[in-house]
C-alpha cells in the first residue's frame, strides 16, 4: 500500500486569517485522505480473504469438512525402492523400454466381438494366445517369480506371494481385449491401428504409443506389470500378496473372462477377502483451474429394455395407417421426447465431487461455490448447483438414469409391410435408483401410446392390457438382464483406509512425477464416478473397496476417456510413464501400511 506523500505546505503569515483558513483546510483535506486510504487498504484485504462475493480475485483453497484431503504419501519402509523407481522413470533407456512394451502389446489384436461364442468355441479368442507368450517374453522375471493360473483358458491370473500371511492382500486388475477397429476408418489413423508405433522425441504429437489398445486398456496392463517386473529387477519382495487379475472379453461384458477370474478368486480365497481392488478408470485433468484425480468409487447400473411391435403383415399396396416400424418409431420419439429427470442428490459421489469442486477448484465461479457451501441445508441452492453443472452432458449422466436406442431392425422386403419392428433401448441407471424403478418407467411412459395404437401391451411378463379387447397388434417390452447399481466405496469415517492409501499415492506420484514438493497442493483427489461399466461388476463379493481409477492424464481434454474407442487412439509416453510410477508406488505404499 502506498501512503500519500507529505506534502510541504507553506506557512502563511499570522495577519492573513484568509491564508490561515486556505491552509487549514488543505491540511485536513490531506488527513482525511490518508486515513481513508488506510481503511480503504483494510476493508480490501479483509474482503479477498473472507468474502466470497471477492473469493475470484485472490482466492486460496484451504483445507475443507467437505473435502478434507489425504496428505502425499510416499513410502519410508520402501522408500529405496521408490527412489530408484523415481529416478529410472527419468531416463531415456527406460522411457525407450517402456514405450516397446506397450507399442509391442498394441501390435496383438485381440478384438473382442458382442456376438462371440464360448471358448472354445468360437476361433476368434484365440489370438489371447499369442498375447500370452508376448506377455511371457517382454516380462521375464514376472513369469519366472509370479505364480500363473489361467482361467478359462485366457484369464491371466498373477499371484505374488507375500512373506506376511496375516495382511490381506489386495487386486491390481485390467483388461487385455480391445474394442474392433471399424474397416471403414482405417484410412483415417494417422499410423496403422495396430502398429503400435511411437513417434518419438521430435513428434508434432508430444511423443506418443499409437494404436487401439494403447489407452483402453493395454496402457494399464502393460503399466502394472512394467511396475512388477522394475520391482522385481531391484530385489523388492512384498510383506503383502499382490493379486494381478486380467480379463479378457471386458469390452463385451467379461462373462467369460473377469466373472471366471472372480469365480475362481472367490473359491481360492473366500467372500471379503482382499483389502481393495485397482482397476480401469478415470485419471486426472484440469477443471475450474485446478486438477482433480477421480478415482471411481460407485458404477452406475444398467438394463437393455427390448422393444417389439408385432403387426398383421400384407402387401405395401394396401397399408395400414401405421405399420409395425411407424408404430415403433412413434415409440421411440415418445421415449427420447421424455427422458429421465435428472438431480442432483445429496449422499451420492456426485454431489461429494462437487463438494470438492466448491472446496479446492480455484476458478469457480463465485456464485457456483456459494451455492456449494449452502447446498447442505438449503434446496434452492442445491437446484441452482444442478442447473449449473448440468450444463455439461457429462455431469448430468453421471447424476441420473440415461436411455439410448441404440439398436433397430425391422422388415424384410420393400413390398411388404413389415410383421415385427424391433429396437433396443440402453439404460445405464442412477446410483440412486435401480432396475424395477427403470423398467416402471418405461412400461408406464408406453401405456398410452399402446392403448392409442390399439396393441395388446405385455412389459417385463406382467400383462398391461385387457387381452379379452380385440387389437390390432401386440407390445412387448423385455429384459434378459439387469446390472444393478455397485455399492458405493467408502471415502470418509474409520473404514476409508484404503481410499485413503489411493488418494495419499495419487499425490505422491503426481507430484513425483512433476518434481513438485509435499507442500505442493498439485492435485486434488475427489470421489467420481463411470461413465460406463468394467470388469469390477463381478468382484462385489471379494472386497467393498473398489476403484476405478488408472491415473491417465487427459489434461484440458473435458473428456474422461481420452482417446478410446475412437481413430487414433492414443497415449503420450510421459503420461504411460506417469501411469507405471502410479502402479509402482500403489505396490510400495500397500505393502507396508498397517491400516488394513
Amino acid at each position: 500500500m502506498v501512503l500519500p506523500q507529505k506534502r510541504n505546505l507553506t506557512v502563511p503569515s499570522l495577519g492573513s486569517s484568509e491564508s490561515l483558513h486556505t491552509a487549514r483546510k488543505a491540511t485536513y483535506r490531506s488527513i482525511k485522505l490518508w486515513c481513508l486510504s488506510i481503511c480503504l487498504a483494510c476493508v480490501w484485504t479483509f474482503a479477498t480473504w473472507r468474502w466470497d462475493s471477492l473469493s475470484a480475485f485472490n482466492y486460496r483453497p484451504v483445507e475443507d469438512s467437505s473435502c478434507p484431503q489425504t496428505n502425499t504419501l510416499i513410502p519410508r519402509q520402501n522408500l529405496f525402492f521408490w527412489t530408484l523407481l523415481d529416478d529410472e522413470l527419468r531416463t531415456d533407456e527406460f522411457k525407450n523400454r517402456a514405450v516397446r512394451w506397450l507399442g509391442g502389446a498394441v501390435q496383438v489384436e485381440t478384438e473382442t466381438f458382442d456376438n462371440m461364442d464360448p471358448v472354445g468355441e468360437d476361433s476368434r479368442w484365440e489370438n489371447r494366445a499369442f498375447f500370452h507368450q508376448y506377455l511371457q517374453n517382454a516380462f521375464p522375471r514376472v513369469h519366472s517369480t509370479l505364480e500363473l493360473t489361467k482361467v478359462n483358458t485366457y484369464g491371466l491370473l498373477y499371484v505374488w506371494k507375500g512373506y506376511d500371511v496375516a495382511l490381506k492382500p489386495y487386486i491390481l486388475a485390467a483388461h487385455q481385449d480391445v474394442v474392433p477397429v471399424n474397416p471403414d476408418t482405417v484410412d483415417e489413423w494417422a499410423y496403422p491401428p495396430y502398429s503400435g508405433h511411437y513417434d518419438g522425441k521430435f513428434s508434432r504429437f508430444c511423443e506418443r504409443v499409437w494404436g487401439r489398445g494403447s489407452s483402453d486398456d493395454k496402457s494399464g496392463l502393460i503399466g502394472v506389470l512394467a511396475a512388477v517386473e522394475f520391482l522385481l529387477e531391484q530385489g523388492f519382495k512384498p510383506a503383502r500378496t499382490v493379486v494381478l487379475s486380467f480379463g479378457f472379453d471386458e469390452e463385451a461384458g467379461g462373462k467369460y473372462g473377469a466373472a471366471e477370474l472372480a469365480k475362481y478368486l472367490t473359491e481360492r480365497y473366500g467372500r471379503h477377502s482382499f483389502a481393495f481392488m485397482v482397476d480401469e478408470g478415470a485419471g486426472f485433468m484440469d477443471q475450474y483451474g485446478s486438477v482433480f484425480a477421480t478415482p471411481g468409487i460407485a458404477e452406475k447400473g444398467s438394463v437393455d429394455v427390448d422393444i417389439e411391435v408385432a403387426t398383421a403383415g400384407g402387401h405395401s399396396s394396401v397399408p395400414p395407417r401405421h405399420t409395425s416400424i411407424g408404430i415403433l418409431a412413434a415409440l421411440i420419439a415418445h421415449l427420447e421426447n421424455n427422458p429421465f429427470k435428472s438431480h442432483l442428490e445429496r449422499d451420492t459421489p456426485m454431489y461429494e465431487f462437487v463438494e470438492c469442486l466448491g472446496a479446492h477448484a480455484a476458478n469457480l465461479p463465485v456464485p457456483l461455490r456459494k451455492a456449494i457451501k449452502r447446498a447442505k441445508r438449503s434446496d434452492k441452492a442445491l437446484k441452482k448447483i444442478e442447473e449449473s453443472i448440468f450444463q455439461n452432458p457429462v455431469f448430468k449422466s453421471l447424476a441420473g438414469t440415461t436411455q439410448a436406442v441404440d439398436m433397430i431392425r425391422g422388415g424384410v422386403k420393400s413390398n411388404a409391410l413389415p410383421e415385427q419392428a424391433f429396437a433396443l433401448v440402453n439404460h445405464r441407471i442412477a446410483t440412486t435408483s435401480s432396475g424395477k424403478a427403470t423398467k416402471i418407467h418405461d412400461r408406464d411412459l408406453l401405456a398410452g401410446l399402446a392403448n392409442k395404437f390399439n396393441l395388446t401391451y405385455m412389459a417385463f411378463g406382467e400383462q398391461v392390457s385387457d387381452e379379452d379387447v380385440p387389437s390390432k397388434g401386440r407390445l412387448t417390452l423385455s429384459s434378459s438382464t439387469v446390472l444393478e447399481p455397485a455399492p458405493v466405496t467408502p471415502t470418509k469415517g474409520e473404514n476409508a483406509a484404503p481410499y485413503q492409501l489411493l488418494s495419499g499415492t495419487i499425490k505422491a506420484a503426481y507430484n513425483a512425477h512433476r518434481s513438485l514438493t509435499d507442500d505442493d497442493d498439485g492435485v486434488i483427489v475427489a470421489p467420481g464416478m463411470m461413465t460406463g461399466n468394467t470388469d469390477t461388476k463381478f468382484y462385489w463379493d471379494l472386497t467393498e473397496h473398489i476403484f476405478r481409477y488408472n491415473h491417465l492424464n487427459t489434461g484440458k481434454t473435458g473428456n474422461p476417456l481420452g482417446s478410446a474407442h475412437t481413430v487414433n487412439e492414443s497415449i503420450t509416453a510421459d503420461a504411460f510413464l506417469e501411469m507405471i510410477q502410479f502402479f509402482g508406488t500403489l505396490i510400495l505404499n500397500s505393502d507396508e501400511t498397517k491400516a488394513f
